[in-house]
């Protein structure tokens, strides 16, 4: 039943349903990348003293930290995009399945 409830509904907007997935794995990879940067300016920065390193590897991880947050949310944008279209096509064809009992209801009571 909700296989052909999601089929039915999700595969008309499998673009978003695509975009989400994408921008979620780019954030994603960004928040398991920004550790190892961290690692790294430990490592060879801060064991060797190196202070233009840790400023660059720094940087690159204001980037990666950038590109986190644009990722979350323009996966944020479509998935609420997904969900409020699947909701509005789920009412409307739930509001037709109910209108159409009431109107087989009405159509074998015989008038008086």
């Amino acid at each position: 039943m909700l296989g052909k409830i999601l089929a039915r509904y999700v595969l008309p907007a499998w673009p978003l349903l695509v975009l989400v997935v994408v921008f979620q794995l780019g954030q994603s990879i960004a928040s398991l990348a920004l550790p190892t940067l961290n690692a790294d300016i430990i490592d060879k920065g801060v064991v060797t003293g190196d202070i233009d390193y840790i400023g660059r590897t720094g940087g690159v991880m204001l980037l990666v930290s950038l590109f986190q947050v644009v990722c979350s949310l323009i996966a944020v944008f479509f998935g609420s995009r997904l969900a409020m279209g699947m909701g509005r096509n789920l009412r409307a064809a739930l509001f037709h399945r109910v209108v159409a009992f009431s109107q087989l209801s009405a159509a074998s009571t015989p008038s008086s």
